[in-house]
């Protein structure tokens, strides 16, 4: 989006109005613009706020708050924006919202849950950095990694108005019973603004500031179904709003890829079954590795078992090459995938119950390792469906 924002304004004015800029960004994502310092913000897989990102966040800051009434804003956001761009609140430790933000993960709150959480221990986000700006224009261009590209939503909406309340933080945390084991300056800072001694998000957002979407995954999905028909198959696009328990989800769309197969319905075979949007995983003490693609897949193939398998292919991936905190985007599994992992001994049912799918589809060479794509849609998931016959 940086190199985008250069080559679409040139050099020319570029230097005539003299723009600049920073952009948090992933450390391995980091290269040399002209204009744009792209700031190293995050270096492990894990999607957790960094010393660098609230560096990184405190020059954002001084450029918003150093700008004209007369000069022009442009805000480049994307998904990941909640833990590259970390600007604890006043009282608040990174420390803090790290030990917070990884309790949320581990019991498998929503994106809207936990930030609700986030922007209400932020100074940025939840429209905070539309407090921090001088200038009477602000422009805000999204690529959503959210499912209904809610604007408060996306990255946490540092330029959006925010829905969420001090309250709405506290329900987050009752529900997940960690009210007594988040850290006492999480909560005493949460209680504080349900009393009114803290200064709520954003509430309404000021006519000078346009937010744009941009990408979402709906543009993914709809380019996936034309390159699907372009190479001879009948798409079934279940749009972008697959949510829920990420095993659920995965048996849910293993018995829709069978219908197809046996039933022709909805389609017949050759068929290309497409989804997005993002389910949850619900972790316990003692997990392995993986991330929620990589479930999904696995539980569809767990499901289905190899007997049943047959003329299918199950893919699931995150738009942004990662998928939770692993090296792998996703995975990929077919009935030969399945049969392999039988003749090594692997139990696939006690790889779901441990939450261990990265181990079991790495010695089947069944993970999807993109690298990072600088960009994230969210999931998207892909399922042919060959006829039975074949």
């Amino acid at each position: 989006m940086s190199r985008a924002v250069e080559e679409s304004l040139g050099a020319r004015l570029m230097h005539e109005k003299h723009v600049h800029g920073c952009v948090n960004v992933p450390d391995r994502t980091v290269e040399r613009l002209h204009f744009i310092e792209l700031h190293g913000s995050r270096s492990a897989p894990d999607n957790k706020p960094t010393e660098a990102g609230v560096e990184g966040s405190r020059r954002i800051r001084s450029i918003v708050e150093s700008l004209g009434r007369n000069d022009l804003a442009i805000c480049l956001i994307s998904g990941g924006g909640s833990a590259l761009m970390p600007a604890p609140a006043p009282g608040i430790t990174l420390a803090d919202k790290q030990a917070v933000t990884g309790m949320l993960q581990d019991s498998g709150a929503t994106i809207g849950e936990m930030n609700a959480i986030r922007k209400h221990l932020s100074d940025l986000k939840g429209g905070g950095l539309v407090r921090c700006c001088r200038s009477r224009f602000l422009v805000s261009l999204i690529i959503s990694d959210v499912v209904g590209d809610s604007l408060d939503t996306i990255a946490s909406g540092p330029t959006a108005a925010d829905r969420s309340t001090f309250a709405d933080a506290i329900a987050v945390l009752r529900k997940y019973d960690l009210l007594e084991r988040a850290p006492n300056a999480v909560l005493e800072y949460l209680e504080a603004g349900t009393s009114g001694n803290r200064p709520e998000t954003l509430k309404k957002l000021p006519r000078h500031v346009i937010n744009s979407i941009i990408g979402n995954n709906g543009t993914a999905l709809s380019a996936a179904e034309t390159t699907a028909r372009k190479l001879g198959y009948r798409v079934v696009n279940l749009s972008s709003f697959i949510e829920g328990e990420t095993q659920q989800a995965g048996i849910m769309l293993a018995g829709i890829a069978r219908g197809v197969r046996d039933s022709e319905n909805p389609v017949a075979p050759p068929a290309c079954i497409l989804s997005g949007g993002e389910t949850t995983v619900a972790l316990g003490k003692e997990h392995g590795l993986g991330g929620r693609n990589q479930e999904l897949v696995l539980a569809a193939l767990q499901h289905l078992g190899p007997d049943s398998l047959k003329n299918l292919v199950v893919l699931s991936g995150g738009t942004d090459g990662e998928d939770g905190p692993t090296d792998a985007a996703g995975a990929i599994g077919d009935e030969a995938l399945a049969k392999f992992a039988i003749q090594r001994g692997m139990d696939s049912a006690a790889y779901l119950r441990r939450h261990d799918s990265y181990h079991f589809f790495e010695p089947l060479d069944g993970l999807i390792k993109s690298g990072l794509t600088n960009t994230n849609v969210t999931d998207l998931r892909v399922i042919l469906v060959g006829s039975p016959a074949q």
